[in-house]
């Protein structure tokens, strides 16, 4: 009888361990939906009371370069916060953010034409004269026009009249709509290369208020050697859109375009798509980056906080493929861009351009990545396949080559870079860079807070440059310098900078001159390199 008991007991713990393991593995998606959940019901508790407490995070932040907060949580209150930082919009502008807030506070998945019609948005609007939320904002930038983007009020017809040769010249009417989450993309064509352009912006036949000086400047010719300009960066994190005093140092060295590599507008919003476009409002109601994008072309993708939140990629744990789907449509919405990665059902955000005489590739490192470290996958095979043919394609002396994460990081032992995640493929596509000679490779990222250059040099003597200008927010990070700096030869952290390159085409062997440049307009790093030294010899691999 005993050993029946013990029998019998043995049986009842053993189906007790049974049942809480497949428990533990019943409930990990349910706990991932539960904590959306509580998420929601915070954002909605913080929408409807902006000095709740709730709203403060519970650890002060600390202060930036000038003293304001880095203002991480993404409440109301934490987004008027930062919508006084720096230049301050008018105080309408408050107001109606307030309300704009709540109403994609409200659900998961609303868009703008809950804000279109939520009443307290549209009776400020109408008392104060409001005609668009966002916008004008360049992109597309070619020898003959660029792209102008615009989120209307309502379903609307938007127009851009440009002023050629003294006469308007009328392009669209591009129809806003729910089916464009009321943004519009209006293409202009047909200018000189090289011109500065003054232009306005109709809707519905209304003229609306754009900064003063706004104007399209086109790029250079690109199949003539010339001289050209480009600005990049990453890590606005939001609060850096607000520094008019670095937008103006930008704007004021006129580059024909600027490269931002993400962690630009959304912060870590996850799968709550109202949340993503309450922040890209937050980007449109900058003062700073109004005048920023209403002259200057940006080029964007994102990183991972613009994404879905910190290092996370693919589809993340919890979340779906529709999840994935619906940021990505959320961002291809809100910018100007001249494609977005396969452009059909397999998605992503990289994109080819060409700007003057230097090439430009942005790639996607966070939609199609597989695997796990050192056995992963970064691009994925049809981005690496899209990649190499884009490279052998390439035709100006020079190729900047963008990725939001770091091509090699010396600092922080690669946490989320390719020298960590996925070592095998930068090893087949640098050896595919040096087997096939493809020269003036400029490679640029971003993800560590700060700035940092360095060298990685190959084992047949060639080294590719990196240049990191994660500096856009004047974030603090990792430490500036590697213990061992023999191939690090710039760095910075807590300061706001951005990259810069001045490339001359003209001369037998075409230069590229690099500046890290601080928002007070001091060169912080300079140095000039020629396509001969950035051109393999041909011997690859190890």
């Amino acid at each position: 009888m005993y050993k029946m008991r013990r029998i019998f007991v043995l049986l009842v713990a053993a189906a007790c361990v049974f049942s809480a393991h497949a428990y533990a593995a019943d409930t990990d998606a349910a706990k991932a939906k539960a904590d959306r959940k509580a998420n929601r019901a915070k954002a909605k508790a913080q929408a409807g009371d902006a000095n709740s407490p709730q709203t403060m995070p519970a650890k002060a932040p600390k202060p930036t370069p000038y003293g304001f907060r880095e203002v991480n949580d993404g409440s109301l209150a934490g987004c008027l916060e930062l919508l006084g930082q720096f230049k301050k919009p008018p105080e309408v502008m408050f107001k109606l953010y307030e309300a704009a807030y709540k109403a994609l506070a409200a659900k998961t998945d609303a868009t703008f034409m809950d804000v279109a019609n939520d009443p307290e948005v549209q009776k400020i609007c109408k008392e104060n004269g409001i005609g668009v939320l966002g916008g004008p904002l360049l992109g597309s930038v070619r020898p003959d026009g660029a792209a102008v983007w615009v989120r209307t009020l309502r379903p609307a017809k938007v127009e851009v009249r440009v002023n050629v040769g003294g006469a308007e010249k009328t392009f669209g009417p591009v129809e806003a709509s729910a089916a464009t989450d009321l943004s519009a993309v209006v293409q202009v064509t047909g200018l000189a290369p090289a011109t500065a352009y003054p232009y306005r912006v109709l809707v519905d036949g209304k003229a609306v208020a754009i900064p003063d000086g706004a104007a399209i400047t086109t790029a250079p010719k690109a199949d003539e050697p010339g001289r050209v300009r480009i600005a990049f960066g990453s890590c606005f994190h939001r609060w850096g859109l607000g520094n008019d005093k670095q937008a103006d140092m930008i704007r004021g060295r006129k580059p024909a375009a600027l490269l931002v590599i993400g962690d630009i507008a959304v912060q870590d919003r996850d799968n709550d798509l109202g949340m993503h476009r309450a922040d890209y409002l937050l980007r449109d109601f900058r003062p700073a980056w109004q005048t920023l994008t209403s002259s200057i072309p940006v080029f964007a993708t994102w990183d991972d906080h613009d994404y879905f939140n910190n290092d996370k990629w693919g589809i993340p744990k919890g979340y779906t493929d529709q999840d994935r789907i619906g940021v990505r449509d959320v961002f291809t919405k809100s910018w100007a861009n001249p494609s977005y990665g396969f452009n059909d059902a397999r998605g992503g955000v990289f994109l080819r351009t060409r700007i003057g005489s230097c090439d430009v590739i942005m790639v996607d490192e966070r939609y199609f990545r597989t695997g796990d470290k050192t056995s992963g996958s970064l691009l994925g095979q049809d981005q690496m396949k899209w990649l190499k043919a884009q490279l052998l394609d390439c035709k100006g002396p020079f190729i900047i080559m963008s990725c939001g994460t770091m091509w090699s990081d010396y600092i922080s032992a690669g946490k989320d870079s390719w020298g960590v995640w996925d070592p095998q493929g930068r090893e087949e596509l640098f050896s595919f860079i040096e087997a096939n000679r493809i020269g003036g490779v400029l490679m640029i990222s971003g993800d560590r807070h700060g700035a940092r250059g360095f060298t990685i040099p190959r084992p047949s003597g060639f080294k590719f440059y990196e240049f990191e200008a994660a500096s856009l927010g004047g974030r603090r990070g990792p430490e500036m310098f590697a213990k061992d700096r023999t191939n690090q030869f710039y760095g910075i952290a807590g300061r706001y900078a951005f990259g810069e390159f001045a490339i001359d085409a003209t001369l037998a062997d075409p230069t590229v001159e690099f500046r890290l440049i601080g928002d007070d307009g001091t060169i912080i790093h300079e140095m000039k390199l020629t396509r001969g030294e950035l051109t393999p010899s041909g011997k690859a691999g190890k």
